[in-house]
């Protein structure tokens, strides 16, 4: 597979990443580890996100808050279109603060 596909592939859970990471470390390029580095985000930000709303929604019984689980999908695909259109653009929310994160990537 290429950088590019690699770099699609890894927004695609958490097996998708973990695909990615290892299939791309022989041919690593900038553009693949940063994808690699906003998608690794995402997973932990959906993570995160997925227990936030779960003790909200527990707490409070407001069925409007289960819309935020929507979140992660829509910067999913935010992250598809721009790999697949070869931009090294950050994910809105989360990608200016994990793109110095994640040393192990490169």
């Amino acid at each position: 597979m290429d950088n590019k596909t690699l770099s699609i592939v890894s927004y695609i859970t958490l097996f998708g990443w973990l695909i990615s990471f290892i299939i791309g470390k022989e041919k690593s390029s900038s553009f693949l580890k940063y994808h690699l580095k906003q998608s690794l985000g995402l997973v932990i930000f959906s993570i995160v996100l997925f227990i936030i709303l779960n003790i909200l929604l527990m707490a409070t019984k407001i069925g409007i808050l289960g819309i935020l689980g929507c979140i992660p999908l829509v910067l999913m695909i935010i992250g598809i279109i721009n790999a697949a259109n070869d931009v090294e653009k950050p994910l809105p929310i989360i990608g200016k603060m994990v793109e110095d994160k994640f040393s192990f990537i490169g």
